[in-house]
Formats: C-alpha cells, sequence, structure tokens
C-alpha cells in the first residue's frame, strides 16, 4: 500500500524540523527530508578533525522563541544555553580595550575610558532598541499581513484572509503607537542607515563599530547603506542567551539544539530521513501531491519547504506550474552575499597584547572578539568586496565556545570561530579555487596577529567556507545565510516576493516554513512555527 503523508517537509534544518514538530502535535503523519546525513541545515556539530566538534556554520543563539524552547521541552532532549560574560571584546592597537555585557556599571566604566558622553549615552540607546523590540516581536510571531491592493491575477484572497490582514496590521499599528515619542527614532532604524544612528548617539568609533558590525552580519551592504539600522535592530530581538540582546553558545555545538529539536519532533511521531535528496515536487494542475527523491513518488497532501526560494521554485517546481509574474518576482531576490566562515583549531588561546593570558580563558575570550575597529575599517572593508576583491583587511567576528565549553576540543586546545566579511561571492579575478581561500584565511590572521601575534602559529587545521562553500554545503544559494539578503523591499510583507508573506504559495498545498519567509534569518524557529500553524489552519 502507498503510504500518504499529511505533510512531507523539505530540509532538515531548525526550521524544519520546528514546523515537523508544530504540525505532529496537531495530529499530522510527518515525514521531514534531508539531503545531508545530519539534521540541523546549517545549525549542525561537525568533526572535521579528531577530537575537535566545531559548529560549521551558525555558531551562536539568542533569537530561538522561548515560547519553541517551552512547548518542544528542548532542555529535557538536550539543549542548554551557556551564557557568555562579558559577551564581547574589542581590543585595540594602541593598549586599550572595550569589553561589554550584561552589567550596567561594568559596561558605564569600559565606555567612559573612551567616552564619559558615551557612557551616559549607552544605556538610553540600549533602553531604546529594547522598547521597539518588544514591540516589535510579536509581529515576528505570526504571518505579516498582505497590505498591498495586488491585482487579482497575481493573487485573489478571500474576504476571511482580508480581515486577518486588517487584524495583523492593526497589530502592528497598536505596537508602533506604543512607542510614543520614540517612533520617529524606531522607524529610522527600521528603514534607515546603521551609521548615521550611530553617529548621531556616540562618539567614539570603538564603540560605534563595535556595534556596527551587528548591522551587516550576513549582508552585502556597507554600515551606511539604508536598511543596515533593520539589522541591528534583528540582532536584539531575541533572549535565548540569557537576556535580551545577549548571545550564548549552545552546548556541544549548535548541532545540540538540532539534535534536540530532532527529538522533539520524532517523539511526536515525526519520521526523519537523512541522506534524501528531493528531485522535484510533482503537482497535479495547481494541487502538489507529493515529491520524488532518488526516483521514488512519496505522496503527501501538503509540502513544506525549507530551502530557500530560488531553490524551491525554480528547481524542484516545474516553471509551466507558476504564474510568469511570480516567477519574474523570484527570480529578481537578492541573494547578494559576502560572508565567509573559518573554523580553526589551536593549541592555546590568542594572548592580546592590550590584555596578556592565555594560560586559561579570561574575559576577554569568552564573548564576540571584535578584530578592526573603526567605522571607516568597516567602510573600507566593504569598498574592496564591492569591485569584487577580499577585502584587503577583512572584518572579523571571532568567537571561542571552548572558553565555556570544554567538550569541544581536547584538553588544552580551543575552537577559534570566524565569521568573516567581506568575501564576495563573484569574484572578480577567477573563481573560489584553494588560492583565493587561503588568501583569505591569510588575511584574517594577519588582522587578528595585529592584537594576538601568536595566533597564526598555534593553527593545528583549518576550514575555510567561502560564499560559494557555504552554497555548496547547506544549499544557500549565493551563500546567502539568510536565504535571502533582508533589506527593507525583502522584509515583513514582501518576504519572500510581495503577495505571498503568509507562507502559502501559487500552489495550493505547497508552503514555505524557512528563513526565505518572514520574519527572515537567524536561529529563530518562527518561520517554522508560523508555517505550522498556517498549514493547521488552512487544514481545518
Amino acid at each position: 500500500m502507498t503510504t500518504t503523508f499529511d505533510c512531507v517537509i523539505i530540509g532538515a534544518g531548525h526550521n524544519g524540523l520546528v514546523c515537523a514538530a508544530g504540525l505532529a502535535d496537531a495530529g499530522w503523519r510527518v515525514l521531514v527530508l534531508e539531503r545531508r546525513d545530519i539534521v540541523g541545515g546549517a545549525c549542525v556539530t561537525d568533526e572535521p578533525w579528531p577530537g575537535f566538534k566545531v559548529s560549521t556554520a551558525s555558531y551562536v543563539v539568542s533569537l530561538l522563541l522561548p515560547e519553541i524552547e517551552r512547548d518542544l521541552e528542548l532542555a529535557r532532549h538536550g539543549y542548554r544555553v551557556l551564557p557568555r560574560n562579558p559577551s564581547s571584546f574589542t581590543p585595540t592597537e594602541d593598549g586599550r580595550w572595550l569589553l561589554l555585557g550584561p552589567d550596567d556599571e561594568s559596561n558605564r566604566r569600559e565606555i567612559a575610558k573612551f567616552s564619559e558622553s558615551d557612557a551616559e549615552a549607552f544605556p538610553r540607546y540600549e533602553a531604546l532598541l529594547e522598547r521597539i523590540a518588544e514591540r516589535l516581536e510579536p509581529v515576528l510571531s505570526r504571518p505579516a499581513p498582505n497590505l498591498l491592493p495586488l491585482p487579482g491575477s497575481w493573487r485573489r484572497r478571500g474576504l476571511f484572509s482580508k480581515i486577518r490582514d486588517v487584524g495583523s496590521a492593526w497589530s502592528l499599528h497598536q505596537a508602533l503607537g506604543d512607542l510614543g515619542e520614540d517612533l520617529p527614532e524606531a522607524i529610522e532604524l527600521l528603514t534607515g542607515a546603521a551609521r548615521p544612528i550611530l553617529d548621531r548617539w556616540f562618539e567614539s568609533d570603538v564603540l560605534k563599530s563595535t556595534l556596527a558590525t551587528d548591522a551587516i552580519i550576513g549582508t552585502f551592504q556597507p554600515i551606511s547603506a539604508p536598511g543596515t539600522g533593520y539589522v541591528l535592530l534583528h540582532h536584539v530581538m531575541g533572549s535565548a542567551g540569557g537576556a535580551r540582546g545577549v548571545w550564548g553558545y549552545v552546548e556541544g555545538g549548535m548541532g545540540g539544539l538540532s539534535n534536540a529539536l530532532a527529538a522533539a519532533a520524532v517523539e511526536r511521531g515525526v519520521e526523519i530521513r537523512t541522506g534524501c535528496t528531493v528531485e522535484q515536487i510533482e503537482t497535479d494542475g495547481n494541487r502538489v501531491t507529493g515529491v520524488i527523491v532518488d526516483g521514488t513518488s512519496i505522496a503527501a497532501r501538503r509540502v513544506a519547504s525549507n530551502i530557500d526560494a530560488h531553490q524551491t521554485f525554480r528547481r524542484l517546481v516545474s516553471e509551466s506550474a507558476l504564474p510568469d509574474g511570480f516567477v519574474r518576482a523570484v527570480d529578481r531576490i537578492d541573494y547578494a552575499s559576502a560572508s565567509a566562515k573559518i573554523n580553526l583549531a589551536v593549541d592555546q588561546l590568542p594572548d592580546f597584547l592590550c590584555c596578556p593570558g592565555h594560560e586559561e580563558p579570561g574575559p576577554q575570550h569568552r564573548g564576540t572578539i571584535h578584530i578592526g575597529t573603526g567605522c571607516e575599517y568597516l567602510e573600507a572593508a566593504y569598498n574592496d568586496a564591492r569591485q569584487g576583491r577580499i577585502s584587503q583587511r577583512p572584518i572579523v567576528e571571532m568567537t571561542i565556545p571552548t572558553s565555556v565549553d570544554s567538550t569541544l576540543a581536547p584538553r588544552g586546545q580551543h575552537i577559534l570561530s570566524l565569521f568573516v566579511q567581506y568575501a564576495p561571492y563573484q569574484l572578480a579575478d577567477g573563481p573560489w579555487d584553494n588560492m583565493a581561500r587561503q588568501t583569505l584565511l591569510d588575511r584574517c590572521l594577519d588582522e587578528i596577529a595585529r592584537y594576538a601575534p601568536n595566533v597564526p602559529d598555534s593553527v593545528l587545521h583549518h576550514q575555510v567556507l567561502s560564499p560559494v562553500d557555504l552554497e555548496r554545503t547547506f544549499g544557500l544559494t549565493g551563500g546567502n545565510i539568510f536565504q535571502g539578503a533582508m533589506p527593507l523591499h525583502q522584509l515583513f510583507n514582501l518576504r519572500p516576493v510581495p503577495g505571498w508573506a503568509d507562507h502559502r504559495t501559487p500552489l495550493d498545498g505547497l508552503y514555505l516554513c524557512g528563513s526565505a519567509a518572514h520574519p527572515g534569518g537567524g536561529v529563530m524557529g518562527a518561520c517554522g512555527r508560523n508555517a505550522a500553524r498556517e498549514m493547521i489552519r488552512d487544514g481545518r
């Protein structure tokens, strides 16, 4: 007998697993298909070298919805977040450093080393971001309303859907109204550029550049580009690291989260198959009927795609099954990326010139280490990439998970995780070959050596993942870690394309449940949770 699943989910990334568990809770029979041999998508722990466990792609957690952690009882399945205190360390070449963390008085003292006025302004700045984030977070936990007067040829919507959109829009209106006199600044954060915002708040270049890196993570934009203000805000939305805006390590690496999600899903009856590549989404007219895997058809009443929109609609679905206007909109999605990930195994901790000590982990080792200070430094790194070149002096965010998690490496040895910008997907002078990867690695090590000269000679093993490697390994079009860039025209009710922000698609029974949908990228789980709720609503 042929089994028909209520839903087949393509991709066992964290959103796909959250979606699967939500559907199974509603009594659905769910199958998750994963191309790789492990679950987690880009949220995984690998062992590239004996004894070293590496969070290959994503490396810290904060945005995960507390409701997901609670409802799926992830702690019972082994998920544990290790907080980082302090949360960031910025060394300078003049012998000073900036440590920031959860303690307000400590932050005041640290910032005052560079500017007394900045020390006074910083708590007000954090309070503003927190107020805005608190108002917007409920918006992330529901589908974005379709507010545009799109023609009926683009999408026909029933009266009930329109009423729901009005309700969602009214909720957003009220949330923004609660900001009162802070609303103009909130609008600028949502739509404007990070640099002028930070310039208005602060005078210290060290503080501004430390904060500004959050505005360009995963983007191919300079900090002076409109839209980077929202990326800055996006990174303080979560509290899974222990407090709002605080990021933590997952014990055992990021795969610890994905494994816990998978265990929760399986406990609810979800079937997960790894090593299975979906070759096609099958349709009958305008209706999805299942998928083809290794030449075998698997019947399903619904299919949820956890991969990006390009992979879904331009690789797995026949173009003739989709409206021409929708296909053109999908082709316009911006996947520009200039992010790379470098993982290093080292035989000693970095010994910073400004803050010596490498025998045991110190405060300077626990949080995100910002290599490369000054807003002009950040702009110059982008200008190189804009011309198709690896940044001469890359921006490096370095974390050392072994500073708080001894399970990841042999005793006395450590993992250095480098998130690097800018490394363009398309290089002007050739492909991303071993020589280009080595160039990127050397430049990053040179930058780190300005502050910690012992690091280059301490490297035992290295792994360099260019944007092309991220695309090939994790199925991320263009190497974009958010399954599509996050400028204003690709956010909220415009994500993935205008008119289709509620996880549905032009094909009846096909949904998007990954970061390609609202509210976007990061290890959040909201996309999968929201998609499951919409599918269940349609099922009723």
